[in-house]
This record gives C-alpha cells, sequence and structure tokens, in this order.
C-alpha cells in the first residue's frame, strides 16, 4: 500500500442507506399492509385481536385503489398493521391476491414522512421508479404515494413501498 489513503468503498447496506437517507423526513415505518383474500378480513381482525392487537381504523378506499382496509395496534407503538380486502377483481390487491394463487400477503411496507410532497420530489429527483403522478389522498387522512419494487436497479427494494405523511404531524402512529 502507498503512503495515500485507500477510499473505501461502501459496502451494500451502506450504499442503501445513503440513498434512504436522503429521503427527508422518513420517521419510521408506518404500518406492514397485508392483502386478505375476499371474505376472510373479519377472520383476519379477530385473528389479530387474539394477539392483542386493536382495531383503530376501518374504512373503504375507493379510487384507484378499491380496498376495505383495517388498521391494526398492538400496544401504544406507532407501526401498525393495515389489512387489505379488495372490492373489486380489479383492485390492485386482488391482482396481488391472484398472483399469489388466491392467497394473501405481504402487500406493502409504509414508512411515515414528515411532508410527502418533499419526499416525492426527493425521490423522484434521484431517480426513484414512482407510481403514482404526484402525492394523492390516501385512508384516514393521510397523503400518500408509491414506489416501485424495482425502483433503483442496482438495489431493487422487493416490496411495495408507500410514503405516507399523517396531517396531523402526529409522530405516534395514530
Amino acid at each position: 500500500m502507498t503512503g495515500t489513503a485507500a477510499s473505501k468503498t461502501p459496502t451494500y447496506p451502506e450504499r442503501e442507506q445513503l440513498e434512504l437517507r436522503d429521503i427527508p423526513g422518513i420517521q419510521f415505518i408506518d404500518h406492514v399492509a397485508i392483502a386478505v383474500p375476499p371474505g376472510t378480513l373479519e377472520a383476519q381482525v379477530a385473528a389479530y385481536q387474539l394477539l392483542g392487537f386493536c382495531e383503530i381504523h376501518r374504512e373503504e378506499v375507493l379510487g384507484s385503489d378499491q380496498v376495505r382496509e383495517v388498521l391494526l395496534q398492538v400496544g401504544n407503538g406507532p407501526n401498525l398493521i393495515q389489512l387489505l380486502e379488495p372490492l373489486t377483481p380489479e383492485s390492485p390487491v386482488a391482482r396481488l391476491i391472484a398472483k399469489n394463487g388466491g392467497h394473501g400477503g405481504l402487500a406493502h411496507v409504509a414508512f411515515r414522512v414528515e411532508n410527502a410532497r418533499a419526499a416525492f420530489q426527493a425521490m423522484r429527483d434521484g431517480g426513484f421508479r414512482i407510481i403514482d403522478d404526484a402525492p394523492r389522498a390516501g385512508s384516514r387522512g393521510t397523503t400518500v404515494f408509491f414506489v416501485h419494487p424495482k425502483s433503483k436497479e442496482q438495489s431493487p427494494f422487493g416490496v411495495l413501498i408507500e410514503i405516507v405523511e399523517d396531517p396531523t404531524g402526529s409522530s405516534d402512529g395514530h
């Protein structure tokens, strides 16, 4: 080795963190969304309640989503489970279930941000593949947008990402 310091090449996890660090205001995982087959939502809610989860929100989300959602919380933490039941066969959740052979499963992971518009701009400028044309209205009065799982070819996420801004500015998850 010569007298100059070799530049350290970031490892895979460090490269990923550098990119995520550029997204303004990521606070925590808001929720993990799970797709459930039509007609099974109530049984799924009951199963989570047996584990100590409490239902904190229920809503039919129309528009392009076409789902019935239930948000569940355990304890006082900010992280939630979101159960999604498709309302129509055209729902993206219905397509996911069909792709999974009629079984439910992981739909997406959502990150809470301070400002969805700032995060959207930073991610778009950073070359992330964003599904929505702009941040849009989500459930429970939130502002959301979705990021494609293969957004970064050199380091794909492997799962659909949702970015969520809480209109109350609450950092406690509800």
